[in-house]
């Protein structure tokens, strides 16, 4: 089993609350990743996407649930997927920060460690790929 890590550093000219959301709505995620994203069970925080709170990627049974682990509001996210999957320990870290400009630094790392030899470099590659495209339409959808 092999373990597979990737970070991506973006900094946007976009107020940070305004960034955050984008990404802690399930709904505008799945937007900014390209994939159907739909929450099948609310978080009992005051935001129905928090701690707790479960998503759906993709469509019918090709499909990954995540849960949200960690919710600080404009600060982190985390979650990790809790369906079956080709993947193991999977966690997911978004980090939002102020730069000393005004700007907002997204920090947004994923590992996970792979079940089948050789596949995780290509489940690691198209995340990333899908990430790294998705994320430059932050300026754009916030």
């Amino acid at each position: 089993m092999d373990t597979h890590t990737f970070e991506i550093d973006e900094t946007f000219n976009v107020p940070r609350s305004k960034v955050f959301a984008l990404f802690a709505d399930h709904q505008s995620f799945g937007k900014l990743l390209g994939a159907p994203v739909k929450r099948i069970k609310n978080s009992n925080q005051a935001d129905p996407n928090g701690l707790g709170s479960v998503r759906k990627l993709g469509i019918g049974p090709i499909g990954l649930e995540e849960t949200v682990t960690s919710f600080e509001p404009d600060s982190l996210i985390e979650y990790t997927i809790t369906s079956l999957s080709p993947i193991r320990n999977h966690l997911g870290r978004i980090r939002f920060e102020d730069t000393p400009e005004g700007h907002t630094r997204v920090r947004y790392r994923i590992s996970f460690d792979d079940i089948v030899p050789f596949t995780g470099k290509l489940v690691s590659a198209g995340l990333e790929h899908a990430i790294r495209r998705g994320i430059k339409q932050v300026p754009r959808l916030a």
